[in-house]
């Protein structure tokens, strides 16, 4: 039997990758192990500066977990890293969604885990398990709002209805729609782009915005300014940069 998720190295990207195509990605116990490992690999892994997550086959991204395995699931529930493997868990560095087809009920959860989400026009998200009366609990009630608003947010969770991708691009839900097929190499183009601009200035930025999300105003920037001092170097060296001419009119590092 052949993994079920693999952990690959793409210049600055971990590239891990869901293989279960015959379950639509489903994602079971033996699953969840797995992406737990490759988790902390990742953030293990110096020479990855992003995760880029994805799903085999071209059909999905992940159509959650594996209803026709729940059983794997005892114990699952109630882990500090979450049911389907890193979910309750905050990593150190960028991530990035590649989703190519269904994107569904716990895989739409995986994909909200992501710092960002690019999606082929052929991708569909949704929370079906409404149907079945199958929680969310892995993240989405907390996420899902806090990337598309809670009126949007309540509309999906409630309904279970399946939006494509352009209506997920004008909601806020994915940073990108490409051509089918195109998710994985455009997510790795943004993993380059983001591993080329000087690293703590972007990782403090990125944690403040994250772990201020929900605070009072007045927390929040006093989050954001205790960061300011230990980049303080960093931003003396960028300045200087600047003032030589480097990365103006937009040229430069990025994507």
């Amino acid at each position: 039997m052949s993994e079920p998720v693999h952990y690959e190295q793409m210049g600055a990207a971990a590239v891990v990758t869901i293989d279960r195509p015959e379950r639509r990605n489903a994602v079971d116990g033996p699953t969840a192990e797995a992406l737990h490992a490759a988790y902390l690999r990742f953030e293990q892994d110096d020479a990855a500066r992003v995760l880029v997550l994805t799903g085999a086959g071209g059909v999905a991204f992940c159509a959650g977990a594996d209803l026709k395995a729940v059983d794997t699931y005892a114990g699952r529930l109630t882990l500090p890293e979450g049911p389907l493997g890193f979910t309750r868990l905050t990593p150190s560095k960028p991530t990035i969604a590649a989703i190519d087809g269904f994107c569904l009920a716990g895989g739409l959860e995986l994909a909200l885990w992501c710092d960002l989400r690019i999606a082929t026009h052929a991708s569909s998200f949704g929370c079906p398990e409404r149907r079945w009366g199958v929680p969310l609990i892995d993240g989405g009630t907390q996420r899902l709002p806090r990337v598309v608003g809670l009126g949007r947010a309540l509309d999906l969770i409630l309904s279970g209805r399946i939006v494509d991708a352009d209506e997920a691009l004008a909601m806020g839900l994915v940073t990108e729609v490409v051509p089918t097929g195109g998710a994985l190499r455009r997510a790795l183009e943004w993993a380059e782009g983001l591993a080329s601009f000087p690293q703590e200035t972007m990782l403090a930025d990125r944690r403040a915005a994250i772990e201020g999300a929900g605070l009072p105003l007045a927390d929040g920037l006093a989050l954001e300014a205790a960061a300011g001092p230990a980049v303080f170097a960093d931003a003396q060296a960028g300045a200087a940069r600047f003032a030589g001419g480097e990365g103006r009119g937009g040229d430069g590092a990025g994507v």
